[in-house]
């Protein structure tokens, strides 16, 4: 089964360190708000670590525990895009978008961080 290697390999290779784990979906964190990536150090786990049982083969059978302190979000390896190493905490100020308006015209707007510090 493909995600039992890719489990075995991340265990392999310990992801060590902090990393910016951007999600296939956005996700509401604690405070409300919601985000599509979470940054902190990772700890990869199997279902039954996590979940406590053993998944059948259509569900995600790792996880990504992403953060520490009481702020860790769980994310399930099927929902992972990348994984960044990135030692010092992402910019999370407030970020520009562009999209073309209705004339054409290239507009800028500004919108929050979607990144989640979760430590």
């Amino acid at each position: 089964m493909v995600n039992n290697t890719i489990t075995q390999h991340l265990n392999q290779n310990k992801m060590t360190g902090k990393y910016l784990i951007t999600t296939d979906k956005y996700f509401v964190a604690p405070d409300g708000l919601t985000y599509s990536a979470a940054w902190g150090d990772v700890n990869i786990l199997g279902d039954e670590s996590i979940m406590g049982i053993k998944t059948n083969r259509q569900s995600a059978n790792w996880y990504a525990v992403v953060g520490g302190n009481g702020r860790e979000i769980v994310i399930a390896g099927c929902q992972i895009f990348y994984a960044i190493k990135c030692e010092d905490k992402p910019n999370t100020d407030r970020a520009i978008e562009w999209y073309n308006g209705s004339d054409g015209v290239i507009v800028e707007s500004p919108r929050p961080t979607r990144i989640y510090i979760a430590e």
